[in-house]
Formats: C-alpha cells, sequence, structure tokens
C-alpha cells in the first residue's frame, strides 16, 4: 500500500525546461499544484497575454 502523504500547495510557483518542454507548477487554494506542459510558442503567447494584464 502506498504511503498516504498531505497535499500541500505551498511553495513558490516554478518553472523548468524539461526535455522538449516547459513545465510550469502552480500552487492552488486547497493544496496541490496545477501542472502545466508548454512548448515554446504557447510560452510565448503565455507571456504576451500576462504582459498586457501586469503592465
Amino acid at each position: 500500500m502506498a504511503a498516504m502523504k498531505p497535499r500541500t500547495g505551498d511553495g513558490p510557483m516554478e518553472v523548468a525546461k524539461e526535455g522538449r518542454g516547459i513545465v510550469m507548477r502552480v500552487p492552488v487554494d486547497g493544496g496541490g499544484r496545477l501542472v502545466v506542459e508548454l512548448n515554446a510558442e504557447e510560452a510565448s503567447s503565455l507571456f504576451e497575454c500576462l504582459k498586457k494584464v501586469v503592465g
């Protein structure tokens, strides 16, 4: 039987290049992490969208 470990969303947002993709891990409310894998084109598009909102 696998060990039961609590799921925590604690910690910073992480972005790392893994293989050919870019993996983004975002802590979410209620625990756990949202893990998104992007290619370079998708990451650039996300950057442009965020830049418009943040300034």
